[in-house]
């Protein structure tokens, strides 16, 4: 599992999902959140705008991220 550090207190999913590199760009995260294939805190996930804050753990297959505060 990698962290990825933000600055400000919270951050939106879909940010977060290019910030981490897990999506190269905003439509893939669309797409990707509304099929249902991102878990946020090992739970599905369909709204993009979702905020999370450090300790949130995000997931696209395989892959997981930790958000943690800079």
């Amino acid at each position: 599992m990698e962290d990825v550090e933000i600055d400000e207190g919270t951050i939106r999913l879909g940010q977060l999902l290019k910030l981490a590199g897990l999506v190269e760009n905003g439509g893939e995260a669309k797409s990707l959140i509304q099929d249902g294939e991102v878990m946020v805190n090992e739970l599905p996930e369909t709204r993009r705008g979702r905020q999370l804050s450090p300790g949130d753990r995000v997931s696209v297959g395989s892959e997981t991220v930790r958000v943690t505060s800079a």
